[in-house]
Parts: C-alpha cells; sequence; structure tokens
C-alpha cells in the first residue's frame, strides 16, 4: 500500500503503476538548444484575468508566462512547496496555488500559506473550486473542506456501500470538484465512485449505478448537462502484473443512464485522468495511449501526443495548451503537436 502511496504522489492524478510512468519518461522529447522542459511533469494549465498563462509542475514550482518572458516561482520566492497541483484566481484576482504542503493565497507580491495547522483537513492538496455562490471548495488526500478566507470547515462525505476492494491509502483522496449547472457540486473518489452534492444530501454513482470503474478521476459537464467521468483501471495496483487488467475508461451520464465508449480506442478498458470543457462547448479528454481527444458535434477528434496529458487549457487567443508527464505541448491550427520548452515557441 505504501508502494502505491508514493507512486500516486508522484505524479499526483496521473498513471498508478510504474510500468506507465517508465514509458512516459521514454517518450521525452530531447532537449535542445539549451532549452529544458517546462517541467518533468506539468499538472496544472491555467490563465488569469490579465491574459497570464501559469503551468504548475511537480518539482520547479509553477511557471509564469506573461507573453514576453517566462519566469518561476518556487519557495525560493514564499511558497510552502514547489509541488503545484494547482491555480484558481478569486474575484479580487487574487490566485490561489493548491500545493503539497498547503495552499498559497498570492496577491501579485506576496504569499500567505495555509496547512493543517491552520485547520485544513490535510496539507496534500489534489483539488481548488470557487463555485458559482463564491464558496471556496478544497480537495485534499484527505478529503474535503470549505474555506470562508479564515477558517476552514471539514465536509464529511459518507461512504457508499461499495462491492470492489477499496485501496485504505487513497479512500479520502478527492480527485477532482466539479459544479454543475444546477448548482450542485460534484466530488470524484478513488474507489467511491462520484459523489454529488446538493448543499444538503448527497447522492453516489458507482458500478452499481452503471459507471465502469470506482475509481473517478475527473469530472465534466457539456452543453446539454450530460455528466462526463473519466476513470482508472484499479486492477492497475495489482503487485500481480497478469491481474492489471480491469474495467475503466469514459463515461457519459445523462441524468438517467451511463453510456461508455468500447468503440474508441483508450476510452475503454483504459485511464482517463483528464476530462476538460474549454467554453466553447467541445470537451478535451485523455488517455494513456493514444493522445487525446476532443469531443465536438457528437464526434471524437482524436490529436497524437507522445505522452499522458494530465491537463488542458484553450487560451484567450484559442490556443489548446496541454499539460503533459515530460513537458507542456500545444495543438496549432493545423492539429500539430508542439512540445513547449523554457525557449518555446510560444506563439
Amino acid at each position: 500500500m505504501k508502494i502505491l502511496l508514493l507512486t500516486l504522489l508522484t505524479i499526483l492524478s496521473v498513471s498508478c503503476n510504474s510500468q506507465e510512468k517508465k514509458i512516459a519518461e521514454i517518450k521525452n522529447p530531447t532537449e535542445k538548444n539549451n532549452a529544458s522542459q517546462i517541467g518533468q511533469y506539468v499538472v496544472e494549465t491555467f490563465q488569469d484575468s490579465k491574459g497570464n498563462l501559469w503551468f504548475g509542475t511537480l518539482e520547479k514550482g509553477v511557471a509564469k508566462y506573461d507573453g514576453n518572458k517566462l519566469t518561476y516561482l518556487t519557495t525560493k520566492n514564499g511558497l510552502p512547496s514547489n509541488r503545484i497541483t494547482n491555480v484558481i484566481e478569486d474575484k479580487a484576482g487574487n490566485l490561489w496555488f493548491g500545493t503539497g504542503t498547503g495552499i498559497s493565497k498570492f496577491d501579485g507580491k506576496t504569499f500567505t500559506n495555509f496547512s493543517k495547522k491552520d485547520g485544513l483537513c490535510s496539507d496534500m492538496i489534489s483539488n481548488l473550486l470557487i463555485d458559482s455562490k463564491g464558496n471556496f471548495w478544497i480537495g485534499t488526500w484527505g478529503g474535503v473542506c470549505k474555506f470562508d478566507g479564515t477558517q476552514f470547515e471539514n465536509l464529511p462525505i459518507p461512504y457508499p456501500k461499495i462491492e470492489t476492494k477499496i485501496n485504505q491509502d487513497t479512500k479520502d483522496w478527492i480527485t477532482t470538484i466539479r459544479e454543475d449547472k444546477e448548482g450542485n457540486i460534484w466530488f470524484g473518489r478513488d474507489g467511491y465512485g462520484a459523489s454529488k452534492f446538493n448543499g444538503n444530501s448527497f447522492v453516489h454513482f458507482t458500478t452499481k449505478e452503471g459507471l465502469n470503474s470506482n475509481n473517478v478521476q475527473s469530472i465534466a459537464e457539456d452543453k446539454e448537462g450530460n455528466i462526463w467521468i473519466g476513470t482508472r483501471v484499479a486492477e492497475k495496483d495489482n503487485a500481480d502484473t497478469d491481474k492489471r487488467i480491469g474495467e475503466g475508461g469514459l463515461n457519459k451520464f445523462d441524468r438517467n443512464k451511463f453510456v461508455h465508449f468500447s468503440e474508441i480506442n483508450g476510452l475503454s478498458k483504459s485511464d482517463v485522468f483528464t476530462i476538460h470543457n474549454d467554453k466553447s462547448n467541445d470537451l478535451w479528454i485523455s488517455s494513456t495511449s493514444n493522445g487525446v481527444y476532443k469531443y465536438t458535434n457528437n464526434e471524437f477528434v482524436n490529436y497524437k501526443v507522445p505522452t499522458s496529458t494530465m491537463s488542458f487549457l484553450k487560451d484567450k487567443k484559442g490556443i489548446i495548451w496541454l499539460g503533459c508527464a515530460g513537458g507542456l505541448y500545444k495543438i496549432d491550427k493545423d492539429g500539430k503537436t508542439i512540445n513547449v520548452t523554457t525557449n518555446g515557441p510560444w506563439e
């Protein structure tokens, strides 16, 4: 169990077995012209209200590109950790970073840090969300809590009855938090499926309701109100390599039933770690062996990416940025995938 936990912490919401990690490392691009990758693992891509691009890494802090130059913010600048898993912005323009040692508020000049000693439910942050009502949700490896800017309040989520084996090291890991158009908050959980919270009570969705796996990694909503859920193959945690086969992949929930996509390579009996709504009514979906898919006009369009994708961003110029295991990539107008290093290309 401890070996699994260390592996998960190393690559966060990406692959949970060392074999996939080795594949990602083998496919890393060769450094050229003294350029280096933005980060070995770029797990967050975000654009703030001023147009700055932010890239969270697991080992180099957060990288900021302001349109002219690339700079890094690290523990030397005041961050509590160089493991940056999330970046969000509040209404006042402050940036909030989820890290491996709590959360950090950045007003553009100084950092204010909060950790478990301040009441945070866990220092290992996995998700941050400010919902439409201004509620600040913090997902961690030890559950979820709300934050009013001063105090933290834990939100206990009931455990649905599960027939499949539960990994005790990750049973309280909140893998994703999303708000739907009706104001419900959805929590992804590693082993307990997805839980929908209406502010008063929870509804749980597991394999009993139609999910292909109880190990949920990502949740998104499309323009029709369908809920898309990405899951991973829990059997890949098995020490016996002959038993690492199981259900997993992409699920579509139309508020009545679940639909699976066994005909699409990489989206069935596989891992889907990231689903992103780009606000243009297109969905971007990661796979571990078949690049990424854009779901548009009821069709899946495939883009080749040499390694696993962990985060998506469609910026204000319409450029698609991919945070990956192995660096940062973007997709140009012709659908070509380009590796972006510390030397670019940015345009």
